[in-house]
């Protein structure tokens, strides 16, 4: 994401503004939440120029002008139009019915969620579920905690299997690794996680269940046959998939370069194609399956704005972390070295984990790729291990935190449009802390030790 920018040069300070993005979306939804709801967009645009800025003082216009049109045009723009074309899609497909929200049932649809990640992207599996698992507890009145763990499960570790899971892998298969080698190599570690958070969640959900004040005396929503509406968006779907393997196998070159911004064929008719999609399901999907869904367009603009500002303000971040040993940052690449030279996999696993937590976890897999050999044939062979320790730290951890996968901000948008209470930001972190966390240690001595 950091494009031509040079990193050795950079002193810790340009790492203010993004610094400056994370606290604004911690605090300020707490210390100002009438501010922050009226003037979020706003407020990421500050910090944006202040990075831009800035820069552009000290290198010239042009510069600026250059690495914000890389870090837009060549990385935000693909990414938010894949977004809003799996929003767009799974918003138009209406669960009809209702089902009665018991644990066993809530821990199925979160296992369905988990198997649908890998396939539709965890974007995807979230848009299509969330809805449909909210309208089957609203008549609890605890069910904060089954939102927390559908972000844990369904908008995160679930997309760990395929490059059509989570950006991160799709890079890795755009950078050489086999379709199918994240499935073989980092298989365990998901069952071993997935599994242990079902049955917490099972045994959490159990206990809220049994006591006797957790049922509201009327369900809001009374029992019904389930069914499919807007059912076109399911062949959109597939067709999203579909333009997504496209990108990665059909290489035909860069088609031009603008403001040093590198725009591929590939690239830009997958892009073109999905906003086909994005209109098609617009137009074909009846207006009563998105009214069944509330379907707004607020999650996705507030994703939109403050990702805008993430993936502009991290730019001098990237580049710090690319420079290595010549970076600010030189501490996190020789934490992840061993005395004899070789890559540590838990070091590994947790630095690409804990700054996938709070940076965008794409471009933080790039790094440690890279950092590791860069090689898509040796990090598959004898460096194997490290490759999936970097897999599973960028796609399992970006659930330690709001901002570490987008599907988690969406995923909470809805859920508050829906009149769930949702922790704040560090109340979410709590919980990934206490739930998350432990299992992650775990996992580092039986894994990658």
């Amino acid at each position: 994401m950091a494009g031509e920018l040079d990193g050795a040069g950079l002193p810790v300070l340009w790492a203010l503004p993004f610094a400056g993005v994370l606290l604004s979306i911690a605090l300020l939804p707490l210390l100002a939440p009438a501010l922050w709801h009226r003037h979020f967009g706003k407020i990421a645009g500050f910090w944006a120029l202040a990075f831009l800025l800035p820069f552009a003082a000290r290198e010239g216009a042009h510069a600026a002008l250059a690495v914000a049109a890389h870090a837009l045009l060549a990385e935000y723009l693909p990414f938010i139009i894949l977004l809003t074309a799996l929003f767009t899609v799974a918003g138009g497909i209406c669960v009809r019915g209702n089902l009665r929200g018991t644990p066993a049932l809530n821990t199925g649809l979160l296992a369905l969620g988990t198997l649908l990640a890998s396939v539709m992207g965890t974007t995807g599996a979230a848009m299509l579920l969330i809805r449909p698992l909210i309208r089957a507890n609203d008549d609890r009145r605890h069910a904060t905690h089954i939102v927390v763990f559908f972000i844990f499960l369904v908008a995160n570790a679930g997309g760990s299997l395929t490059p059509l899971g989570d950006p991160p892998l799709f890079l890795g298969f755009l950078k050489g690794v086999d379709f199918f080698w994240t499935a073989r190599h980092v298989l365990l570690p998901m069952l071993f996680l997935c599994g242990s958070l079902l049955a917490i969640f099972y045994l959490l959900d159990r206990h809220y269940w049994r006591r006797r004040e957790e049922r509201r005396p009327l369900d809001p929503t009374p029992d019904a046959p389930l069914r499919f509406e807007g059912g076109v968006n399911f062949l959109l779907l597939g067709a999203v998939v579909a333009l997504v393997l496209m990108s990665g196998l059909w290489k035909p070159g860069t088609a031009f370069e603008l403001m040093g911004a590198p725009l591929e064929w590939q690239n830009l008719a997958r892009d073109l194609a999905l906003l086909a999609v994005i209109l098609l399901s617009l137009k074909m999907t009846p207006a009563a399956a998105r009214a069944g869904n509330d379907f707004s367009w607020g999650p996705m603009l507030e994703v939109a704005k403050l990702f805008a500002a993430i993936f502009l303000t991290i730019v001098p971040v990237i580049a710090m972390l690319r420079a290595g040993e010549q970076g600010a940052f030189v501490a996190v690449v020789r934490a992840v070295t061993g005395p004899d030279g070789r890559p540590d996999d838990a070091m590994y696993f947790w630095m690409t984990g804990l700054l996938s937590s709070f940076l965008d976890n794409a471009p933080t897999y790039l790094v440690f790729f890279n950092t590791a050999s860069g090689d898509a044939a040796e990090l598959m062979g004898p460096l194997a291990s490290t490759l999936a320790a970097i897999s599973a730290g960028a796609v399992f951890m970006g659930a330690n935190s709001y901002i570490g996968n987008a599907p988690n901000m969406m995923v909470k948008a809805i859920a508050e449009e829906r009149g769930v209470r949702m922790p704040s930001f560090f109340g979410y972190m709590a919980w990934s802390g206490c739930i998350l966390v432990p299992l992650f240690v775990a996992m580092s001595f039986i894994f990658f030790k």
